[in-house]
């Protein structure tokens, strides 16, 4: 189980020509604002309104499975890499064959010495959207998962 890692551009070419989805694992709120076009949205952390602090999902595994079979092949994203990359450990470790972490998520993240590595967003020639699409929002891919 190895843990691989890429670059928006090339999360961008495998989802076009290898059969990829883009797993959005960031929040429904900051999905809705901005995200990889065709993206699925699936939080791995909510914000608790109360504590006013980022809380797992304890159902993002099962809301996975039922979305996604584990032969999907996937690129998981978030805003600056970090919460993807939870959400690939925790689906190879659930028996996910391919889960790549895709680097920089969709803002950017910064390197110890303050370099900025640009994420989604800051590419113009990365195709983008915003709201909820049908079928792919978390409220689509939630009532799914109760469905079956």
């Amino acid at each position: 189980m190895s843990a691989k890692e890429i670059t928006p551009q090339e999360a961008q070419a495998l989802v076009e020509n290898e059969g990829y989805i883009h797993l959005d694992v960031r929040t429904e709120a900051e999905f809705e604002a901005g995200h990889p076009a065709g993206a699925y949205n699936i939080p791995v952390m909510f914000r608790d309104p109360v504590a006013m602090q980022m809380v797992p999902n304890p159902d993002f595994l099962s809301q996975v499975e039922a979305n996604f079979s584990k032969d999907t092949k996937v690129v998981v994203g978030c805003r600056s890499g970090g919460r993807s990359a939870r959400a690939q450990m925790m689906m190879l470790e659930a028996g996910y064959g391919e889960v790549i972490n895709q680097l920089h998520g969709w803002e950017a993240r910064r390197t110890p010495d303050g370099q900025v590595l640009p994420g989604w967003s800051m590419d113009d020639n990365l195709p983008k959207e915003t709201g909820n699409p049908e079928g792919r929002s978390f409220a689509a891919l939630r009532d799914q998962a109760k469905n079956g």
